[in-house]
């Protein structure tokens, strides 16, 4: 029977409890435990697919096609487990399900409330489908005391008592600021964080604190005092230079131990750590460098490129090499000439985007890429930029454009309005909801024998995650393949094209998917290993 821990956050946000998780996760996993982690989010959208980056950061997509919070993508590549639709829940969610049912009348005339209804679908989501694993990590978004997170609070209070007793672990994860002005740590926000915690009646087992010195002794006992936990369960949770240094910093401090003794788990074998060790090392001991431009419009916040980062740095692990990442704002390629921009870096990557701004900026930097004999990787938005560049400066149709921005005389990109879904026809208008309407999840493409993306990929049949509305319109594929861009990868029945590639250049590969959601740190996604290996190349050049 599975057993349960859940990862609570307190003081402020975004102090890392999804990579927290994720971490515990694998120090589990690597005591040979089988592990699931699962994200309840207290928003009330129903998924994080209509939110902007700037609000929320990347937004994961599953295999299944669930569009989701991103600290999926820490479980996924920390564990290797692929997380699906039922790996993330949110308030608008559970409300939505709710009030399906009310309408149907399976309430049988009574009154909806929060307690019991809404925490009885919160609960039912966490204990669901968890027959095969030893250990259940469910983190709750936001902090303690956020009044739209309480629901979710007051059920995993209720699992800690109607679980079996034993079977339910909470970690607190708080910050430990050190104030300069009085030399000291403070562990004032943590006692208030704990006293709030407790105050809906949550004590927690394990404290986990950030901090970016070494705790003192007296001030963990303190925070054992004061917080009600053993001070063997004060975990100092320091900063590290990689992420992947996380599992092995926080077994060096004990937290998987302590989790285990909650659960009153003596004899357990030792965590074999040997694969992060070798991460961490290839990390911090690289054999040269190479410096990548990412052209975007989110540049501000990194958040909204997360696994892209991620993609890359296992890139670079694939090759030995450090990846230097220069972020440019595409807009400024609207008003400046790219090259002082990119003429001394060693790869160009235009990623996935949503709406015109900033668009012909990423058509500059393709342009750029393609007549400097920069490698260039475009990926989602970034190939149907590339193909338009091509339209426009091969193919000599001077008016290519993408529907995405309103009415084109030449649609080189436009609006899909039908596909298959396994054996499924799916339907789109342009009218039709943004939330949930766009080809999501893992299809299969087909690579021609003799193409480049093949070749990478070491096969001619695979299957990558997609996320987009619009799609390159495959009726300009002849006279853009007489041009000299490639349609080199489509959907199994030819109608979708998946890649394009430009034959006779370095590296030049756009994809309509979304590779770098597959991407793992001990499995780096090919096209990632292939492209960092091109700017190596290209490196020896510039």
């Amino acid at each position: 029977m599975a057993r349960y821990i859940f990862i609570t956050g307190g003081v402020v946000s975004s102090l890392g409890k999804g990579l927290a998780s994720a971490a515990l996760g694998a120090l589990l996993q690597a005591r040979g435990y089988r592990v699931r982690l699962r994200k309840l989010d207290p928003y009330l959208n129903v998924d994080p697919g209509t939110m902007s980056p700037y609000q929320h950061g990347e937004c994961f997509v599953t295999d299944d096609g669930a569009e989701t919070d991103l600290d999926l993508g820490h479980y996924e590549r920390f564990t290797g487990r692929p997380a699906n639709k039922m790996d993330n829940i949110t308030t608008g969610k559970i409300y939505q399900t709710i009030l399906a049912k009310e309408r149907r009348g399976d309430y049988l005339g009574g009154t909806v409330q929060v307690i019991p209804h809404v925490t009885d679908e919160i609960k039912n989501f966490v204990l669901d489908g968890n027959e095969d694993y030893d250990f259940v990590l469910v983190e709750i978004g936001g902090t303690v005391g956020d009044i739209e997170g309480l629901p979710f609070f007051e059920a995993i209070r209720q699992l800690g008592n109607e679980l079996p007793r034993g079977d339910a672990v909470y970690i607190h994860l708080t910050l430990m600021p050190f104030i300069a002005t009085a030399g000291e740590l403070k562990t004032k926000p943590t006692q208030h964080s704990v006293k709030e915690l407790r105050s809906i009646g949550i004590q927690p087992d394990i404290l986990l604190v950030r901090c970016d010195r070494k705790i003192p002794e007296n001030e963990r006992r303190k925070l054992s005092l004061f917080c009600n936990v053993r001070e063997t369960a004060v975990i100092p949770a320091y900063d590290v230079a990689s992420i992947y240094e996380v599992p092995i910093a926080y077994h060096r401090e004990g937290l998987d131990d302590e989790v285990l003794a909650a659960f009153g788990i003596t004899g357990a074998p030792a965590p074999n750590l040997a694969r992060w060790e070798e991460i961490s090392h290839k990390v911090k001991n690289p054999e040269g460098e190479v410096t990548i431009a990412v052209v975007g419009k989110y540049t501000v916040l990194k958040d909204a490129y997360k696994s892209l980062i991620e993609a890359l740095v296992h890139g670079g692990i694939a090759n030995n090499v450090k990846v230097n990442i220069e972020w440019i704002e595409s807009e400024i390629f609207e008003k400046e000439d790219p090259s002082p921009w990119l003429e001394n870096v060693h790869g160009i990557l235009v990623p996935g985007g949503f709406g015109e701004r900033g668009s012909e900026g990423k058509i500059a930097a393709a342009g750029f890429a393609r007549t400097h004999n920069i490698p260039y990787f475009g990926i989602c938005f970034g190939m149907q930029m590339a193909v338009i560049e091509a339209a426009r400066n091969l193919a000599g149709i001077a008016s290519a454009n993408s529907t995405e921005f309103g009415p084109a005389e030449e649609p080189v990109v436009g609006l899909m309005t039908e596909w298959l879904k396994g054996n499924e026809l799916e339907r789109r208008a342009s009218d039709s909801d943004l939330g949930g309407t766009m080809r999501l999840g893992a299809y299969p493409a087909c690579f021609a024998a003799d193409s480049k993306i093949a070749e990478i990929y070491g096969s001619r049949e695979i299957s990558e995650r997609h996320r987009h509305r619009y799609e390159v319109n495959v009726s300009y594929r002849e006279r853009l393949e007489a041009a000299g861009l490639r349609f080199a990868g489509t959907s199994p029945d030819g109608l979708l094209p998946e890649t394009v590639e430009i034959e006779g250049h370095p590296w030049f590969i756009g994809v309509q998917y979304h590779p770098e959601l597959k991407s793992r740190p001990f499995e780096p996604h090919p096209l990632f290993a292939s492209f960092i290996g091109a700017a190596i190349d290209q490196s020896r050049l510039v």
